[in-house]
């Protein structure tokens, strides 16, 4: 191989990466993404006729992809969806803990199953992925946990006291498990996106809630502005760890 021929090589290519959540939104748009770059993707999601679509579109091209029906609140499911990955694959480089759910709506409403709801999207189904990655990272001897997090959290407005309260849950967690995995095993990234276009889920809320989602349909950006932050996440070498990214549309206040 020439030495132009090397600076090109697409360090994308090759590695095993598993995404849940990604039937639509962001794990659709990163699961594409990383498959046109010669990854192996295997996706995970609830809605398993969306994924048998997508993985059927990503294999028409040429790509390497498997679908995997995954609730992410099921440590079971999880647990199959990374031993999928390495029984199909021989491995696995990369998870993707990108699931979530958000519901809007003030705290007065006392709608304390839907927090639970979104609580173990949010929080447990991060703490499965993470429970399952990390033995099959540690026997590798290499892994990295990618969570797709939020600008919700960082800064806190009405009614989305929940949801951003499992933001930054997640937030503290992935922190601790940077702080637990400086051995450089285990590379960890959180990625905070603002408004995007995605079906986040979650009924609409008061006024502040629809407004919220008025203002994610008028200025937010496409599922693949956040794909390829996570795609820049996964190329750097190993010994680099871009540990938090914040991704928003410019005119976000």
């Amino acid at each position: 191989m020439s030495a132009h021929e090397h600076v090109h090589e697409d360090s994308v290519a090759g590695q095993v990466v598993t995404i849940t959540g990604a039937s639509s939104g962001i794990g659709e748009a990163t699961a594409r993404l990383l498959a046109a770059r010669g990854a192996s993707v295997v996706l995970g999601a609830r809605r398993t006729d969306r994924l048998d679509r997508i993985v059927e579109e990503i294999r028409s091209t040429g790509g390497a992809a498997v679908a995997v029906a995954v609730d992410v609140t099921r440590r079971a499911d999880v647990d199959n969806l990374v031993a999928t990955a390495v029984r199909e694959f021989g491995r696995l480089d990369v998870l993707v803990n990108n699931a979530g759910i958000a519901t809007l709506g003030p705290l007065a409403d006392g709608d304390t199953d839907t927090w639970s709801a979104v609580i173990d999207v949010n929080v447990r189904g991060v703490l499965h992925g993470i429970a399952a990655a990390t033995p099959v990272f540690t026997c590798q001897g290499r892994g990295h946990v990618i969570t797709v997090v939020s600008t919700a959290g960082l800064k806190i407005v009405p009614e989305m006291g929940v949801y951003a309260g499992t933001k930054n849950a997640v937030r503290t967690i992935m922190e601790a498990l940077r702080q637990e995995s400086t051995d450089g095993v285990i590379r960890t990234t959180s990625i905070s996106p603002g408004y995007v276009r995605t079906e986040l889920g979650g009924p609409p809320g008061g006024p502040a809630g629809n407004a919220a989602r008025a203002t994610m349909d008028r200025i937010g950006l496409p599922p693949d502005a956040v794909a390829r932050a996570i795609a820049f996440a996964i190329e750097q070498p190993h010994d680099v760890e871009i540990g938090d990214l914040t991704i928003r549309p410019t005119v976000q206040g």
